[in-house]
């Protein structure tokens, strides 16, 4: 009898996507989650088969965050953290057309809640540290592995934990990658430029109030809360805020104009169609954001209430936070306070470092004609607690999508899933980019 064939990155990537993807490790917010701890052990046991030492903590009961650290064949070189979220958003099974927690390989999909957000990342780290463990071959630094929770809420349960109590483990680190980026976007004329985050906005959740006399409901009432809350709300829905092109934008701009061969007008009503797969991403860039999301007041029906209050989703460009504070208490006036709900300072790295050379090299190992450019991310991510320690963070989980692909819908959408080829693309990218040997500066030295 034949033995079987040797184990190889694409077996076990898709393997481990799919048992990842078993785990229903929903978070509701809030402090509510399930399953965390139960898919951080797995994760760990698989580690630890390997010959790795891995540690499990719990920032509360249930929320489990593995990490490890992998030695480098450069023990001297500044180390590498490559960080993934075991939590996902919650699935309402009835709106799927499969079990949101089956991991069915189905039509060379895998299929589940987490496939791209971002169980797929998680399998690519866990496929690669198997697969340089079968090697016996070190990466080219020490590299850093971190499987955390609760990146869905705020990161308090996950990152920040181990940013804040656990800083020891990550001794060493410059650099950092997470999600998202790596993967191409399609041009209006078909081209496709490789997309790597180098920052991202700031978040700033806030919960205004305003107060009034209370009073009965058949009186008249110039100083009613809600009115003058509501008023407050229809000033920050119509506001217009201005376009700000920051240096990460202004290079994938020029990037993508030298693609298409023509000049980007974002002014223009259709300026951004021709950047087809970016339009949304360079919109969601240009210009700080805030919006209602949540609205509260009275508990009668025939009773004026004393206080109304809202929550507003506010995101902020790097470089523009004063701007953005100054122009939200104008928006507010004199009677409408605003206190923070969670807040977390926009996050940048440069793009013409060694660092982002090294990232763009593993993608052009794959793809020998990729461009490589930068990006800012609209929302945010893990990336704000592991900058908070001296990481410069970057967003780099690749994967290969076909034009068209329906990706902005699935990830927090209904039947979620990801193509075993973006899979087996992404891993060989991240196994290039984790073996390859990092360029020290003098002053890294």
């Amino acid at each position: 009898m034949s033995a079987a064939p040797p184990r190889t990155l694409e077996d076990d990537v898709v393997d481990d996507c799919a048992r990842l993807i078993r785990f229903d490790t929903s978070n509701f917010g809030g402090g509510d989650s399930r399953g965390e701890r139960a898919a951080a052990e797995w994760v760990a046991e698989q580690l630890t088969d390997c010959g790795y030492d891995p540690v499990v903590l719990e920032s509360e009961p249930g929320r489990a965050s593995t990490v490890v650290r992998i030695a480098g064949s450069d023990r001297d070189a500044p180390a590498l953290l490559v960080h993934g979220h075991l939590d996902v958003v919650p699935a309402v099974a009835a709106d799927w057309s499969f079990d949101p927690f089956g991991g069915e390989i189905r039509n060379g999909e895998i299929l589940g809640r987490g496939a791209l957000d971002m169980k797929d990342m998680d399998a690519m780290m866990l496929a690669v540290a198997r697969g340089l463990a079968r090697d016996n071959v070190p990466p080219g630094r020490d590299v850093v592995l971190a499987f955390v929770a609760d990146e869905e809420d705020t990161g308090e349960y996950g990152a920040g934990f181990l940013a804040t109590k656990h800083r020891e483990l990550f001794e060493g680190v410059t650099t950092a990658i997470g999600e998202s980026g790596g993967s191409p976007s399609y041009l209006s004329n078909g081209n496709a430029v490789y997309p790597v985050a180098t920052c991202e906005r700031g978040t700033a959740w806030m919960r205004l109030t305003a107060h009034g006399p209370a009073g009965h409901g058949s009186r008249p009432a110039p100083q009613n809360a809600v009115a003058t809350l509501a008023r407050a709300l229809v000033r920050i829905a119509d506001h217009r805020w201005p376009t700000r092109i920051i240096p990460a934008v202004a290079a994938l701009l020029e990037g993508v104009e030298a693609q298409l061969g023509t000049k980007v007008d974002l002014d223009a009503p259709d300026g951004l169609s021709a950047l087809g797969d970016l339009a949304g991403l360079v919109e969601r860039t240009t210009r700080n954001t805030l919006n209602p999301t949540m609205l509260q007041a009275g508990y009668k029906a025939n009773v004026i209430p004393s206080e109304a209050t809202a929550v507003v989703d506010g995101r902020i460009l790097p470089g523009t936070e004063d701007e953005f504070f100054a122009t939200v208490d104008e928006l507010l006036g004199p009677d409408v306070t605003r206190e923070f709900v969670s807040h977390a300072a926009p996050v940048g790295a440069s793009h013409e470092t060694a660092e982002f050379a090294l990232i763009a090299s593993a993608i052009r190992a794959y793809d020998p004609t990729a461009v490589v450019l930068p990006f800012c991310m609209g929302g945010g991510t893990d990336a704000k607690a592991f900058s908070t320690i001296g990481i410069d963070c970057y967003g780099f989980a690749p994967g290969v999508f076909p034009p068209g692909y329906a990706l902005g819908d699935y990830v927090h959408g209904v039947d979620e899933r990801v193509p075993i080829s973006s899979l087996h693309a992404g891993v060989r990218m991240v196994d290039a980019y984790l073996r390859s040997a990092p360029h020290v500066t003098e002053e890294q030295t």
